[in-house]
């Protein structure tokens, strides 16, 4: 039986060394890099930029950029489909490319002879269009790319990935920045939005390529019946691990959104920390440089530990990052650079423990649905702090920026809200996660 079973392992192993996974592998790596471009020219000091050149307010401008959290509510569609599509290579392909031409269209809205407020929602509708598309095929897409990849060494894969989009990521932030503000000084900031336009689509271009080069996944040779839908809940929301991961998910971007989508504005604004765009990627690129030298350590510990166990470091980092912003004021801006490279350390830990927690408690027949579940609860949930958070930094700004009568902007308030419930996190995954039995598959 032993026998067997090494003669098992020994074939699953000459697979992931076969020239078809490897060169799935490398193509995955590059596409994450091509759309971690993207994503840069379209959050945070970027895309407050260009919504600040069309009019929009820093509270709706905060609820834009969380606007990623409810899109994860689209993966609820993933559900309902998965088991219907015989060529997932295609139909991820398809949507994620969709979403690579709404998020280029964001930097032609400005050129659009339209009033204000069509501009205003038409941002909205492209903004939404594009998450839904990326997150639509987002689960489908991270199981058959990642099917290449040996179960035993997720984390460490995962790292390695996140090191070579974050050492190729500063070039790209840094280059752009300076562009962007040097068009700026010149009067002339249509000219980097065409820039940024241009940019991501030939990101987006080479983006698509690398998902060509996938191995496509092979569907099974006998058709399996559609798993009812009751079975999807019973494994899924019928499991009490896996519930506490979604309670776990719902927490964290709670603690995220009520923040992080405030800061790109608080960041720019001339009256509050007055940073140019390229200042902003400098600093960027030291809170990367940290997620960079970690990355790996942190795929190690959680491999050789547990994912809860690679959460729960990632939390302490953004405990402590919540509290830094606690003290950023114009006077002491600079200690943004702390709070960014404080984040960025945690994201180094939280965003691959976060996605790969799933295999420990769900049977991998149901990890789309399973994921999409945890992302559409967690994301609507994100969203609605992200609205609470416009509400208050709208309150605060309101009364002068004061709270009961001490002088205090909108994102330290926010800073100490998500600080107090990341403690909370962590307690959760100390007493609950990482206790729960983990599934062996």
């Amino acid at each position: 039986m032993a026998k067997e079973k090494s003669a098992v392992q020994a074939d699953q192993q000459d697979v992931y060394q076969t020239p078809a996974y490897r060169r799935s592998r490398g193509a995955y790596i590059m596409e994450c890099t091509f759309e971690y471009f993207v994503s840069i020219l379209v959050t945070e000091a970027f895309l407050a930029r260009l919504l600040t050149s069309i009019g929009i307010s820093d509270a709706l401008i905060g609820v834009i950029s969380s606007f990623v959290s409810l899109a994860f509510l689209c993966q609820l569609f993933s559900i309902f489909v998965v088991q219907h599509i015989r060529n997932v290579k295609r139909f991820a392909i398809i949507f994620h490319g969709l979403s690579r031409l709404f998020f280029m269209s964001l930097y032609l809205i400005p050129f659009l002879p339209f009033a204000y407020q069509y501009k205003e929602i038409l941002v909205i509708v492209c903004v939404i269009s594009a998450y839904f598309g990326n997150y639509f095929v987002a689960s489908m897409l991270y199981k058959w790319c990642n099917s290449h990849v040996h179960p035993e060494h997720r984390a460490i894969f995962s790292a390695s990935k996140e090191m070579i989009s974050l050492i190729t990521g500063i070039v790209v932030s840094l280059g752009a920045g300076y562009i962007i503000d040097r068009f700026d000084s010149l009067n002339n900031l249509e000219g980097g939005f065409i820039f940024c336009a241009v940019a991501i689509f030939i990101f987006s271009l080479c983006d698509l390529i690398c998902l060509f080069l996938v191995k496509k996944d092979e569907p099974p040779k006998v058709k399996e019946p559609p798993v009812p839908f009751r079975e999807v809940l019973k494994n899924t929301l019928g499991n009490r691990n896996f519930r506490n991961v979604v309670i776990l998910s719902v927490m964290w971007n709670v603690a995220a959104y009520t923040t992080t989508g405030f800061l790109g504005t608080y960041k720019i604004n001339p009256h509050e920390l007055a940073f140019s765009v390229g200042a902003v990627q400098i600093i960027n690129l030291v809170g990367n440089m940290g997620r960079f030298f970690v990355s790996r350590p942190f795929g190690r510990y959680s491999d050789r530990t547990s994912f809860a166990r690679g959460m729960k470091l990632a939390m302490m980092f953004a405990a402590l990052s919540f509290a830094t912003l606690i003290f950023v004021t114009p006077s002491t801006r600079y200690l943004i650079v702390v709070q960014a490279l404080l984040y960025r350390i945690c994201l180094a830990g939280s965003n691959q423990n976060m996605m790969n927690i799933t295999y420990s408690y769900v049977d991998s027949r149901y990890f789309v649905q399973a994921t999409a579940i945890k992302n559409s609860i967690s994301g609507l949930c994100g969203f609605g702090a992200s609205l609470i958070g416009s509400r208050i930094l709208a309150w605060v700004q309101a009364r002068g920026n004061t709270v009961f009568g001490i002088p205090m902007y909108g994102q330290q308030l926010l800073g100490l809200l998500s600080c107090a419930l990341t403690v909370c996190i962590i307690l959760f995954l100390h007493f609950v996660i990482q206790k729960q039995t983990v599934l062996k598959q």
